[in-house]
């Protein structure tokens, strides 16, 4: 997911960015490069849970959590220098129509790490937590501000990106609840669950009446998937149970993945662009709930489509580490728009 989405993405495998990347390309690195953190984050909890639910212990987890921490810090640091040496940029992206709702990827990557720290390092997780929540409100609060008193945006910027400032706030509860904050996490999932039929509406006008997205935001469609997905997720935290509003919840993600499975001919034309990550988070988050709906039915079938999706979702991120590395190779990210 990008709003750069033309650029390739830096490699989620390789080192970290380096700080002492040339002026203008640390001008040009956009907040968008945390979807990264988003895939792989989701992807280290989806195999958390598959250890919880078929009771094993997989080697490869805490390599994956090592490499998620690792290289959100190593993000964080390039865009924290980049804050202080290009300011204008950072206001640039946060008055850009398309750029601005990317902004709280680095407040939903905090999240999702505190929800991989939650059983191995609760301590760490709810700082991360505390951190993420406060981050992700007042970046809700300012993105719809900025939808309310626009000046420029036209429905040929609205996409399926819109989204994440609602899966952030539903992602609260994810952890929230297990740390103790049931009543804020009762406050940020009625946010989210607020504004996701809003922007969904939205988003269907905009596909079916104008032009179709352009090829290097077609990605983004998968984003249709998370906010029903990590919304099940969230209320069966906060609930304790599987209602009818849950079976709602999951079953609408259930149709947006199969709606998508059905363009998949589609989707494999499209050339690499950083919007490639936005198969990845959608991905673990149907993956997680169908998991979970297995836990809560006793379903094997749920569990069944749960790791066939999380094992697709494997090779899925393999396969953009390798992308992304070309395209880190070819020195073909962070440029002018």
């Amino acid at each position: 997911m990008s709003t750069n989405a033309t650029s390739p993405a830096p490699a989620a495998g390789a080192a970290p960015p380096s700080l002492a990347m040339p002026g203008s390309r640390l001008e040009h690195f956009p907040a968008a490069f945390f979807a990264i953190i988003m895939g792989l984050a989701g992807l280290t909890i989806g195999w958390e849970k598959a250890q919880s639910v078929l009771g094993q212990q997989f080697p490869f987890v805490p390599w994956l959590i090592g490499v998620v921490s690792l290289l959100f810090a190593g993000l964080a640091a390039v865009y924290i220098t980049k804050t202080l040496r290009h300011p204008a940029a950072v206001r640039a992206e946060l008055r850009h129509p398309v750029r601005i709702n990317f902004m709280p990827t680095m407040a939903i990557s905090l999240l999702l790490l505190a929800i991989v720290y939650l059983e191995v390092a609760p301590a760490a997780s709810r700082w991360l937590w505390i951190i993420g929540t406060a981050l992700q409100l007042g970046f809700t609060l300012f993105v719809v501000n900025a939808w309310m008193h626009h000046e420029h945006f036209q429905v040929q910027h609205m996409n399926p990106a819109w989204f994440i400032p609602a899966v952030g706030n539903v992602l609260v509860p994810v952890a929230g609840v297990p740390l103790g904050y049931e009543p804020i996490s009762w406050f940020f999932f009625s946010i989210g669950i607020l504004l996701w039929p809003v922007l969904l509406t939205i988003v269907f006008y905009r596909v079916l009446f104008h032009q179709p997205l352009p090829e290097r935001l077609m990605p983004t469609l998968f984003i249709l998937v998370a906010p029903p997905a990590v919304g099940f997720i969230a209320y069966v935290r906060l609930t304790g149970g599987l209602d009818v509003f849950a079976q709602i919840l999951y079953f609408s993600a259930l149709f947006f993945t199969l709606l998508l499975a059905t363009q998949v001919i589609r989707f494999l034309r499209i050339r690499f662009y950083l919007s490639w990550w936005a198969y990845s988070f959608p991905l673990a988050a149907i993956a997680i709930a169908s998991m979970l709906m297995a836990e809560q039915t006793g379903q094997l079938g749920f569990l069944y489509l749960g790791f066939g999706l999380l094992t697709m979702l494997s090779g899925i991120v393999v396969l953009l580490l390798v992308q992304t590395a070309r395209a880190v190779h070819q020195r073909g990210i962070c440029l002018p728009e």
